[in-house]
């Protein structure tokens, strides 16, 4: 059996899979610092509040700004979510060869976000979150695979 491989932080290995790694993506016309500040700022319709989410110093702070619930979030958003989130995922992917490889290079191994403080994105921290930010990882790996096959 192929062993799990676990992911969170951007200093441990595989943080690279995080959406807090300093990778930008490039989507809608925009350089977005990662592709937290990108998901993020897709919570809202209003282009001022998307731009203050963009323009974020750290992702932390995008992530902060994403959660504020002052500001109106768009109707539709958890219908949405992950759909945004596989589209940064996928973009930050493609968008950056390095990490295509690196994603490639764990060829079939369970991808798990591992953290306690997240049941969707992850895995909840004992393995009952729905773990979605690993699962898309998964699916963007696949695609790859595929593309890449001779």
């Amino acid at each position: 059996m192929t062993p799990l491989l676990r992911f969170y932080s951007v200093q441990d290995a595989y943080g690279e899979f995080s959406n807090f790694a300093p990778y930008p993506v490039f989507l809608d016309k925009k350089r977005w610092p990662t592709s937290e500040h990108y998901f993020q700022a897709q919570k809202f319709l209003d282009p001022k509040v998307q731009e203050r989410v963009r323009c974020a110093s750290t992702p932390l702070l995008a992530a902060r700004l994403g959660r504020d619930r002052r500001q109106k979030l768009r109707a539709d958003w958890e219908s949405v979510k992950v759909s945004v989130m596989r589209r940064a995922v996928e973009a930050k992917f493609r968008q950056h060869d390095d990490l295509a490889k690196l994603l490639l290079s764990t060829a079939d191994a369970p991808l798990i976000e591992h953290t306690d403080t997240d049941s969707f994105w992850g895995d909840g921290g004992d393995g009952s979150g729905k773990n979605m930010l690993g699962r898309i990882l998964m699916d963007v790996r696949t695609i790859l695979q595929t593309e890449r096959r001779p």
